[in-house]
Formats: C-alpha cells, sequence, structure tokens
C-alpha cells in the first residue's frame, strides 16, 4: 500500500463509516444553505404575502449566480486539493486551496458590484411583473451586499471540508442560518422592515459564517496554508475551475431555467385563470421546498468526493465505486419520501407559506403533483455529475449537469405550452427528470466499467 494511503482515513477507514463522517456535516450544510431561503420565505409570505413570496422568487436566480460560483472555486479547489494529496503531493496541493480562497473573495466583489449597477434591469429580465418589482428590488439591494460572504462561506466551507474537518463546515453554515432565522422574525414580524428586514436578516447571517472560514484557514490542519499559496497563479486557477466547472454550471443551468420559467408563468399566467403572480408565487415555494431534497442529495454527493477524489488518484477504484453506490442508495430513499409527501399533502404544504386565494391553491397542488413527479430519480444526475468532477474528468461532469437544465428542460419549456398552455410547463418537469436520470444511468455504468478494466490490469501488473 502506498504511504499516502497507509497516512489517510480515507484511503483505509470503512466507506461506510467515511460517509457518514463526510455526508451527514456536508448534508446539514447544504440543508442549513436552502434555510436561508426557505426561512426567507416563511416570514416573507407571514409578513408581506403573496406579492413577497412573488419577489422572492424573481430575486431567487441572484442566490444560484452566487452558489455557482462558490461552487465553480470551492468544489473545484477542494477536489483538486485531496487529488493531488491522494497523489502525494501535499506542497502542490496547498496551492489548490489557497488560490481558490482567494478568487472565492474577489469573485464575490465582482457579483455584488454588478448586480447593484444594474438591479432593476437584471429583475426584469428575472422576469418581474411591474407591481412586484419594489418588493424585489428592495430585497435584492440589501442581499446583494452580502453575496461576497456568501459566496465565501459556501465555497470556503468544500476547502474546510477537503481538509478533513467535515463537522466544521456543517458548524459555519449552521451558524448563520440560525442567525438568519432569529434575525427574520425579528426584523420582519416584530420590527415590520418587510423585504429589507428579511434580506438584512440574511447577510449578517452570512458575514458571519464567512468570518469564521477566514479563521478557520489560519489553522489549516493537513498543510500549512502561507501568503504565496493565496497568490493567484494562472495554472492553479484554470485546473480549479476545470474541476469545478461541472458543479457551476448545473447551478448557472438551474439559474437560467429559473428565468425562463419565470418568464413563461408569467406570460401564460396571464392567459389563464391564475392570472401573472399567482403562478409566481407558487413556483417559489415549491421550487424552495424542493431545494430541501435536492440539498440532502447535494450534500450526499460532496460527502463522497473527497472519497472519490483521494482514492481515484489512489487507483483504489473499488472504494470509489463504493462510495458513489452508497450515495445514490441514501439519495433515492430520500427522494422517494420526498415525492409521497408531495403527492399527498401539496395544500399543507403551501400554507405554511402564507394564505392565499383557491385558484392559487389550485394551481400550487398541480405544480407540486405533476411538476416534480419524477422527484424520486432527481437523485440520480447530481450524484453522477459530481462523481465526474471528483474523479478528475470535468468534461463529463459538466455534460451531465446541463442535461435537465439545458439539453433538455429549456427546449420542452419553450415548446410545451404553446400547445398546452400553463399546463405544458408542469409536464416539462417531469419529462425532463426522467430523460436527465437514463443519461446518467447510461453514462456512470460505462465509466465503472473502465474503473473495473483499470483495477484488473493494476492486479496485473502489481
Amino acid at each position: 500500500m502506498k504511504e499516502n494511503e497507509k497516512n489517510n482515513s480515507l484511503g483505509t477507514a470503512p466507506v461506510p463509516k467515511l460517509m457518514a463522517g463526510f455526508a451527514i456535516p456536508s448534508i446539514i450544510g447544504m440543508l442549513v444553505s436552502a434555510l436561508y431561503n426557505i426561512v426567507d420565505q416563511f416570514f416573507i409570505g407571514q409578513g408581506v404575502g403573496t406579492d413577497g413570496n412573488a419577489a422572492t422568487n424573481i430575486a431567487f436566480p441572484f442566490s444560484t449566480l452566487c452558489i455557482a460560483a462558490a461552487l465553480l472555486l470551492g468544489i473545484g479547489g477542494a477536489s483538486c486539493f485531496n487529488l493531488t494529496m491522494g497523489k502525494g503531493d501535499s506542497k502542490r496541493a496547498a496551492y489548490f486551496a489557497g488560490n481558490a480562497l482567494t478568487m472565492l473573495a474577489g469573485i464575490g466583489i465582482v457579483i455584488a458590484a454588478f448586480t447593484l449597477a444594474f438591479l432593476t434591469p437584471l429583475l426584469k429580465l428575472f422576469g418581474s411583473p411591474d407591481d412586484i418589482l419594489p418588493y424585489a428590488k428592495d430585497y435584492v439591494a440589501v442581499s446583494a451586499i452580502g453575496f461576497p460572504f456568501l459566496i465565501l462561506s459556501t465555497g470556503g466551507g468544500h476547502i474546510v471540508r477537503a481538509d478533513g474537518s467535515p463537522s466544521m463546515t456543517m458548524i459555519l453554515n449552521l451558524t448563520g442560518a440560525v442567525i438568519n432565522t432569529i434575525l427574520d422574525a425579528l426584523f420582519v414580524l416584530q420590527f415590520n422592515w418587510g423585504m429589507k428586514g428579511a434580506a438584512a436578516a440574511t447577510v449578517i447571517g452570512q458575514f458571519v459564517s464567512a468570518l469564521m472560514v477566514i479563521f478557520y484557514i489560519r489553522r489549516f490542519k493537513t498543510v500549512k496554508l502561507t501568503a504565496k499559496h493565496f497568490v493567484p497563479q494562472l495554472k492553479v486557477i484554470s485546473r480549479v475551475c476545470a474541476i469545478g466547472m461541472a458543479s457551476c454550471f448545473n447551478q448557472l443551468a438551474i439559474a437560467l431555467v429559473q428565468v425562463v420559467l419565470n418568464n413563461s408563468l408569467k406570460y401564460y399566467g396571464s392567459l389563464s385563470i391564475y392570472g401573472e403572480k399567482e403562478p409566481l408565487a407558487v413556483a417559489g415555494i415549491v421550487m424552495k421546498v424542493n431545494m430541501i431534497v435536492f440539498s440532502i442529495v447535494i450534500g450526499l454527493s460532496q460527502g463522497a468526493q473527497p472519497i472519490q477524489s483521494f482514492n481515484y488518484g489512489a487507483k483504489n477504484y473499488k472504494r470509489v465505486k463504493s462510495s458513489y453506490i452508497y450515495a445514490l442508495a441514501i439519495g433515492g430513499g430520500i427522494s422517494i419520501v420526498a415525492f409521497i409527501l408531495f403527492q399527498l399533502i401539496p395544500k399543507q404544504i403551501l400554507g405554511l407559506f402564507g394564505t392565499g386565494t383557491d385558484t392559487y391553491f389550485e394551481f400550487g397542488c398541480q405544480f407540486f403533483r405533476t411538476f416534480l413527479f419524477f422527484t424520486w430519480l432527481n437523485c440520480i444526475q447530481p450524484i453522477s455529475s459530481t462523481f465526474f468532477t471528483s474523479i478528475g474528468k470535468p468534461i463529463k461532469g459538466v455534460f451531465l449537469s446541463l442535461t435537465r437544465q439545458i439539453i433538455f428542460f429549456i427546449p420542452v419549456l419553450l415548446v410545451l405550452p404553446k400547445f398546452m398552455g400553463i399546463d405544458g410547463i408542469l409536464y416539462t418537469g417531469p419529462i425532463c427528470d426522467l430523460l436527465s436520470g437514463i443519461v446518467a444511468v447510461l453514462m456512470t455504468a460505462y465509466e465503472f466499467r473502465v474503473m473495473t478494466k483499470l483495477s484488473n490490469q493494476n492486479e496485473v501488473t502489481s
């Protein structure tokens, strides 16, 4: 056994134990990130109403774009770090961690400045009706201040986990979410600050989480990070971005889909009995509730990432496959539970986020039951996409991350409603979930066969 495998539990500890140690904190961290949006939606629904819910849906692509940047550099940096450590090159690995952190801070400032400079046209581009625009502007004008903190805390959390501290990643995310929840209740319900209050609570929570990342970096465990590791190097950053591209593109695709979906809901909603606002408000709630399930799945895939990266670098392919299978089995079980809930109690779920008209709840129940019909298949594509990223095959990861959102979803969304009206939007979801799931299964099965051949070759030559 190689020396680097002997000295690192990623290469020796039982895979189920490692999955529990890395995935559980990662799941909690992802759930906490999702709760930032869910909590805002809850208190805005109670304190502002349907208009506020519609506004948060219009603002949602901004958060998705920030997460895309965070995953590009966070997942990319973490995967490069673990792959390089798996090969026994700790000196080079330090540059991947340091450069990723530097770029996380820089890109957050750029996105915040761009958002504030072009706020109104961006909100209109994202599908805001004129009467919802003031609410959306109030929310995003404040929340944009926190974009650098959101990106640094989210991306930095992946670097912290790659350093062997998944519990710390969980703690920093949990701390920010708890602060956000408490301040949301205070600012929105007690002080009646509305959209601005909800956004301010979010920014303060993100700021605290970002500070915790900065303090942790000063005491990095596996390698010593010095000033030279934070100086950007083109080769290092290029590799980080190449590896993190799949996770980033997946989020960018989600943001693009959200923009197209919002505009479609606005247009076809105005031609239906539901009007412009109700479909937008419903979609915002449904998507964010589904984010809870998606966050668990993403947390599983991220928990498997260090195991897959290290063992692929160490040519221990059986452990790579084992971690993928564990992630998929657990993710599938969670997705089936979510499917049952979405089919049985959609009205009760919608009711948690405020009141509405009969048509509001009618459309909401249809959206849950039809659009998310193949929720039980949703775990396959993100787990498989992250798997390819983890083993250093970003092109396949990027392609797979684009299958549902770009290759399938947008074309179907643009065509189907022309024949079915707003119902066509509802049926777009399950069609694309099914197609992307099939592609993911086929690609992963092929990669497993490749790894089996490589494993057999290693046994022959050893």
